[in-house]
């Protein structure tokens, strides 16, 4: 069997602090990260060359967000968000207005506007043509800690630390409806495929599935024994992925509201989950330096992929679904050959084999679910530091 080691295509290095978020061009000849050394650095996944090192912020820069026309809009705790000519890497507007940190960033599908989500308990639309802000969405009394558009771009959903999500119209900045049923922060949100449902994942250990047109809850997904850290959906929208503190990784039916798989293999906190684009596959990242690729209908991890020295903080996979890009508190990003990983497994896992294990334990690293980043200073909750029970079952 080909040694995981070649899985490696590129190993990207420039950045000097934990690279936090990473977003890929529409025909994945690059890569956009952001780092705590409040660089953005845009990169060439062909051949592994830095293209730019962009350098107008003055704090850590937390989000990122791509338009189809090759612009870049990065947001960061120096309260401001940037837009950037990827060609050139000419800064095209600086959008002040934030009062605290950008904690979240998007754009419209048609680059029109972008959308930005703060500590300030705000989200803001602003105008990418002429850098100013259209208007503020205002009604948290939270800080934005996640933000997602409909796949037409004409609403906003916000998560914050009220433990609330908000339905936003942003023609009118009008607040449609407020989505109230967790019992803490709202850590991650994501749209089914036709934008009528939205799944959040909290810190209370649960994900919720809502109609977006009623605003009714429809299904709670509880078995996560700590934070939500990590959700993806299926192509299809009928499952979901998702990750937590408590080192599992657990498969949803989203329309019977059912786990169907709860899944062994990380020893800390998950960070990040992508699906492949067949629905079959999901591959996580984790706090404990790895990445594991797992089979969705049989609920086992089929590969664990090392190379990272620091937390794995995320991932994204290129169109095509040819490759795959993780970025790390070692400073670096990865570029793995993910056909060639899938193709591994296209039967699924041989009977009887099991992936070597080439964890060593619990990581010792600094990352975002620290509790220096929450705000209310607490410890992190979960179980993290308990070793999970063998074998994948639904009730685990």
């Amino acid at each position: 069997m080909e040694s995981p080691a070649r899985l490696e295509l590129l190993t990207l290095r420039g950045h000097e602090g934990s690279v936090g978020a990473i977003a890929l061009t529409h025909d994945g000849r690059r890569a956009v990260s952001v780092c705590t050394d409040a660089t953005v650095r845009v990169w060439d996944l062909v051949g592994g060359a830095e293209l730019h090192e962009l350098t107008a912020h003055s704090g850590s820069v937390t989000a990122v967000a791509l338009t189809l026309d090759g612009r870049a809009v990065s947001g960061s705790e120096d309260r401001t968000l940037r837009v950037w000519d990827l060609e050139t890497g000419r800064e095209i507007h600086t959008l002040r207005g934030h009062e605290a940190a950008v904690s979240a960033v998007a754009v419209t599908p048609d680059g029109r506007f972008a959308m930005s989500g703060s500590w300030d308990q705000t989200v803001r639309v602003w105008d990418l043509a002429s850098g100013v802000e259209v208007r503020t969405l205002a009604g948290h009394t939270g800080m934005i800690s996640a933000l997602v558009l409909t796949p037409e771009g004409r609403c906003a959903v916000s998560g914050s630390s009220d433990n609330t999500l908000k339905v936003w119209d942003l023609e009118t900045g009008a607040e449609l409806r407020t989505l109230a049923g967790h019992t803490e922060m709202i850590s991650v949100l994501a749209l089914t495929p036709d934008g009528r449902q939205i799944v959040s994942g909290s810190w209370d250990g649960t994900l919720k599935v809502w109609d977006l047109e009623t605003g009714a809850e429809l299904q709670t997904l509880s078995g996560h024994k700590g934070a939500v850290t990590a959700l993806a959906l299926t192509p299809d929208g009928r499952c979901a992925v998702s990750g937590s503190e408590d080192a599992f990784v657990r498969v949803w039916d989203l329309v019977r509201g059912e786990q169907l798989h709860a899944m062994v293999g990380h020893k800390a906190p998950i960070s990040a989950v992508v699906v492949t684009a067949d629905g079959r596959r999901a591959i996580s990242g984790s706090y404990d330096l790895t990445l594991a690729l797992w089979d969705l209908g049989q609920g086992v991890e089929l590969e664990v992929v090392t190379g990272h020295t620091g937390a794995v903080e995320a991932l994204s996979v290129t169109e095509d679904g040819t490759r795959l890009v993780s970025a790390s508190a070692d400073q670096t990003l990865r570029v793995w050959d993910l056909a060639a990983l899938l193709n591994l497994y296209s039967g699924g896992r041989p009977e009887g084999e099991v992936p070597i294990d080439r964890r060593t334990g619990l990581a010792d690293v600094n990352h975002f679910w620290g509790a220096a980043s929450r705000p209310e200073g607490g410890p992190a909750s979960g179980t993290a530091g308990e070793a999970p029970a063998p074998g994948s079952r639904a009730d685990a």
